[in-house]
């Protein structure tokens, strides 16, 4: 049935069918190794977008090639169209389910991003999108850049899982819960949720700069890449709607503090955001009509959040350089 289906039948997000990770030590058949993985995202997907501003903050965008697929699917989902030729010039496919199919033709998952393939084989490593960032953070550690931020510092983890936790439940796969459901009382339940994390989590932030210590870390990604796409997309098209991000002046001002910072803003596409969201889902959208705002230039005011302490990169972090070339996004005019 595709992308119509959304709204008829009980969301459920499905596991990741392909959870083999890339380790220092290669234990599972894929050691770390500069030049021979390469990043399949959408700009659109928050999940993908979590990979885009990990990889951007540590660094690893000349040990990590990019491939970035259409934000409108077809019926055999993520395609290169955006290359020339609709190829991905690396791998030298026409969609991401040639590199699922290269790895397991029968698999009985979807097609998904972020995915990692590897480039020499032409197969899928991972799809697991909950372990890539923490191992990209982590066993990729040999070729982080010089001053790249501990996204997911030892002393901190059982706390930062702790508050990812919450936040994927309701405010991650909450917004999808909401926005795909197709009875009342599974849409209620999960708005209730979401608002009530978010009132939480308002609250938290309401005198410390980032959700776990004194610097970014990864639940401030994970938290950033559904912030971002709410007023565009989650307010209106999920129907997430008892307050915009831009109401809350905690959430909306953290928000701002995180786009600013190199690293998160400059992986941002609000029309791939907007596009995919708005034409993909015609089970909620048939009309497939994208809609004019909001104006993104909000993101660029002001936060005022430097007051409250805390340091982006922790305390000998250095923030990353410019974007490589054909990398980086036009800026909210």
């Amino acid at each position: 049935m595709g992308n119509a289906h959304y709204g008829t039948r009980t969301f459920v997000r499905s596991d990741a069918f392909f959870a083999d990770r890339i380790t220092a030590d290669g234990r599972d058949g894929w050691p770390v190794e500069a030049g021979r993985y390469r990043l399949v995202v959408s700009r659109a997907c928050p999940w993908a977008s979590r990979a885009l501003v990990v990889r951007r903050l540590l660094g690893l965008e000349d040990a990590l090639s990019l491939a970035v697929a259409d934000p409108i699917q077809d019926d055999r989902s993520w395609r290169f169209t955006l290359d020339p030729g609709g190829r991905d010039p690396v791998l030298g496919i026409r969609y991401l389910s040639e590199a699922y199919d290269a790895r397991a033709p029968d698999h009985p998952g979807g097609v998904s991003v972020p995915a990692i393939v590897d480039v020499p084989s032409g197969r899928l490593v991972t799809n697991d999108f909950q372990r890539i960032t923490l191992d990209l953070a982590t066993e990729w550690r040999s070729l982080h850049r010089a001053g790249a931020p501990e996204l997911y510092p030892e002393p901190l983890r059982e706390e930062i899982d702790d508050v990812m936790e919450g936040i994927y439940r309701d405010v991650n796969n909450g917004v999808y819960r909401a926005g795909f459901a197709h009875e009342q009382s599974a849409y209620e339940e999960a708005y209730a949720a979401l608002f009530r994390r978010l009132g939480q989590v308002s609250r938290r932030l309401a005198d410390r700069r980032y959700l776990v210590g004194d610097h970014i870390t990864e639940a401030d990604v994970r938290l950033f890449t559904t912030l971002v796409r709410f007023d565009a997309v989650y307010h209106g098209h999920f129907k997430c709607n008892r307050s915009k991000l831009s109401e809350d002046p905690v959430l909306w001002a953290y928000a701002r503090d995180l786009y600013q910072t190199p690293g998160f803003g400059d992986t941002v596409d609000f029309d791939h955001i907007k596009r995919h969201y708005y034409r993909v889902h015609s089970g909620i959208n048939p009309t497939g009509i994208v809609p004019a705002g909001p104006d993104p230039s909000g993101w660029q005011t002001p936060h005022h959040r430097e007051g409250l302490g805390g340091r982006p990169f922790g305390d000998t972090g250095t923030p990353p350089g410019p974007a490589p070339a054909g990398e980086g996004v036009a800026e909210p005019a």
